[in-house]
């Protein structure tokens, strides 16, 4: 089926048209998630709480706003940072387990495979370094530009300009 097609059925709430949508996206999905979250399990409920929702409001997506992945995508990323920022996952990271942050270690908590599932890596990666410190952190590890901020120890307007010139800088990357 083809992707407009597959799209407009998935906003009349056909069942097939979710579900091959889910096929499609659940794995990057999923790799964002992960990547911000740090637990799978999380993340696979956070996932699917997003395509949930996306089910629900999908007569708010528009094409002229952009690609439904990059819709849905929000929705997860968003997701996952208010998930964070619960009391409960607070709570709960509290108290981890030392395999966390083994697997930190041994993967450079950096872009990993997880992430770039959607063959984003390649791209980012022939931007500047200080742009892929300032991606890396907004978009991949879903810090908010207060903490890109202080974690780059950097005034907050630098980071939001860098931001939307490296974004710009991708994006014409991506479209050659």
């Amino acid at each position: 089926m083809q992707l407009d097609l597959l799209i407009e059925q998935f906003k009349k709430k056909d069942e097939k048209a979710f579900e091959a949508l889910y096929n499609m996206y659940a794995k990057n999905i999923h790799g964002v998630i992960f990547n911000i979250v740090r637990d799978h399990d999380i993340a696979e409920e956070i996932m699917q709480d997003v395509f949930i929702k996306a089910w629900h409001k999908a007569d708010t997506y528009t094409a002229a706003k952009g690609r439904f992945f990059t819709w849905i995508l929000n929705i997860a990323r968003n997701a996952a940072i208010d998930k964070t920022r619960s009391k409960s996952f607070k709570n709960k990271k509290q108290n981890l387990d030392a395999q966390f942050f083994v697997d930190i270690l041994e993967h450079g908590d950096n872009l990993n495979d997880k992430t770039d599932a959607i063959g984003v890596g390649k791209f980012v990666s022939k931007l500047a370094k200080k742009c892929i410190e300032v991606i890396e952190l907004l978009y991949f590890k879903g810090y908010t530009q207060k903490e890109a901020s202080e974690s780059l120890d950097m005034p907050i307007g630098t980071i939001k300009t860098r931001n939307r010139n490296c974004i710009n800088e991708l994006r014409a990357i991506v479209l050659n």
